[in-house]
């Protein structure tokens, strides 16, 4: 599982990584029963504390995301692709987009040339997919 962070970033870093893993559980890139790594191997993985995956695996754990089965580790829900669906992918999407923005920004990138990044990437993505 591919996870990254930037503790630079406004949003904190717990937060990353449960929207991150979140959005791969509503994409289907984990799909039920798939097993997350365990806290202390992301966190060593991240070079971060084990109580900032802790309060990631909560959160997603709260949302109904994963369910943490003691010794066996934390899978992926059995989720309703459709329960999720427009609420959560729209969720997911606020989240990049602000990180994006935010980002655009910070480069001094105006908002034309931003538009225009964001479609050449969404070209590049359909062809691929094609």
């Amino acid at each position: 599982m591919l996870l990254s962070v930037d503790p630079t970033a406004p949003m904190p870093v717990y937060e990353q990584i449960r929207s991150q893993i979140a959005t791969m559980v509503v994409s289907g890139t984990l799909e039920p029963g798939d097993r997350l790594p365990t806290i202390r191997q992301l966190g060593d993985d991240l070079g971060l504390a084990k109580a900032t995956v802790s309060k990631a695996y909560e959160l997603l754990i709260r949302d109904g995301m994963v369910v943490a089965n003691g010794r066996h580790g934390t899978v992926v829900a059995e989720v309703p692709r459709a329960v999720l669906g427009a609420r959560a992918r729209a969720q997911h999407l606020q989240v990049a987009a602000d990180r994006f923005a935010l980002t655009a920004r910070q480069l001094g990138i105006d908002d034309v040339d931003a538009a225009a990044a964001v479609h050449a990437a969404l070209a590049r993505l359909g062809q691929q997919a094609g």
